[in-house]
């Protein structure tokens, strides 16, 4: 661990990792204590950043260290009842929108086999399910086909099917109602269905 910083605490025999927010109320105190949280959510994030397009690896090494040191900067104002995870994301989330921005960059997609639970929802929430047999997709062809979605359905479904993060998360990170993400998800589900290749029934 770094600089000798513990991100265990002990209850009798077994050690009980420290929350984020814990780690937030202890950095607070002592600066060095912020190295638990870059360690917990630097390879995470750069997963994320890659997944929303960011292709280079250099550019999203320096997209997460500006989102970093907005951080710690603002760390003061973290409101302790909130969840640093999503707080995080959502900096992260919005150091990619202003890279994109300010770059006229087009997003680079890759899209790993974990594509294929998206791939099931679209498949079970079909609702001509007797004309769509299946969806044989390659990684490359699923890329191709998020790339034509709009950046706030990228990014619904980017966090819903590749990040795993729950309706109440996703409204922190993209700072919407709860009800808006929902719609968010739906649609962006009946664009990529669209847009994807079909394969029918004879």
């Amino acid at each position: 661990m770094r600089d000798g910083l513990e991100a265990y605490i002990v209850t009798g025999a077994m050690p009980l990792p420290i929350t984020d927010e814990e780690i937030v109320r202890r950095t607070l105190s002592d600066k060095e204590a912020f190295a638990l949280l870059i360690e917990r959510y630097e390879a995470k994030l750069l997963r994320y950043l890659e997944r929303l397009g960011i292709g280079v690896r250099e550019d999203r090494e320096d997209i997460l260290q500006n989102a970093f040191i907005k951080a710690y900067k603002n760390l003061n104002g973290f409101d302790l009842t909130l969840t640093f995870s999503s707080w995080m994301y959502r900096i992260a989330h919005n150091e990619a929108m202003s890279f994109f921005r300010t770059k006229h960059a087009r997003p680079q997609l890759i899209l790993s086999e974990e594509g294929e639970a998206l791939i099931t929802e679209l498949k079970d929430e079909d609702s001509d399910a007797s004309a769509l047999a299946e969806l044989r997709l390659s990684s490359e062809e699923l890329a191709k086909a998020f790339a034509t979605l709009s950046p706030q359905y990228r990014d619904a479904l980017t966090l819903r099917f590749f990040e795993d993060r729950s309706y109440a998360e996703m409204s922190d990170i993209l700072e919407v109602p709860v009800g808006t993400v929902s719609t968010l998800i739906h649609r962006a589900k009946r664009a990529l269905r669209s847009a994807l290749p079909k394969q029918f029934l004879p």
